[in-house]
C-alpha cells in the first residue's frame, strides 16, 4: 500500500488544520492508520491512531481533546483534523499504515510497515 499524507501548512495558533493520508494499492478497510509527527531536532513521536476496525481511536496525551481521527473509506482516506493548535505542534506529520498491528501497539512507530511521505505543519505564535 502506498500512502499520501497532504494538507500542512502555516497557520496561526489557535487555528485548525486537517490533513489527509490517501492510500492507494489497497482498501483502508480492516487496517490500522497512524498518524506521527517530528519535530526538528526531535525523535518521531505519535499522534493518535484509528484501530483497525475504525471503530476506535487513540490519542497521545499532547492532543488529546484537540485532535480527531476520522475516516471516509469512499475516498480510502484517513484524516487527522487539528484543532486549538499551538506552536508546539509544528512539526512534519507522516501517517503510517498497518493491516496486522494490534491496539497495544498502535502507538509504535517500528509496528506499522507502511508510511507516508510526510507533510510539513508549522503553527506560528
Amino acid at each position: 500500500v502506498q500512502l499520501q499524507a497532504s494538507g500542512g501548512g502555516v497557520v496561526q495558533a489557535g487555528e485548525s488544520l486537517s490533513l489527509s493520508c490517501t492510500a492507494s494499492g489497497r482498501t483502508l478497510r480492516g487496517v490500522a492508520v497512524g498518524w506521527f509527527r517530528q519535530a526538528p531536532g526531535k525523535e518521531r513521536e505519535f499522534v493518535g491512531a484509528s484501530t483497525r476496525t475504525g471503530g476506535g481511536t487513540v490519542f497521545s496525551d499532547s492532543v488529546k481533546g484537540r485532535f480527531t481521527i476520522s475516516r471516509d473509506n469512499a475516498k480510502n482516506t484517513v484524516y487527522l483534523r487539528m484543532n486549538s493548535l499551538k506552536p508546539e505542534d509544528t512539526a512534519v506529520y507522516y501517517c503510517a499504515a498497518d493491516s496486522h498491528i494490534i491496539s497495544s501497539s498502535l502507538r509504535n512507530a517500528i509496528a506499522y510497515d507502511y508510511w507516508g511521505q510526510g507533510t510539513q505543519v508549522t503553527v506560528s505564535s
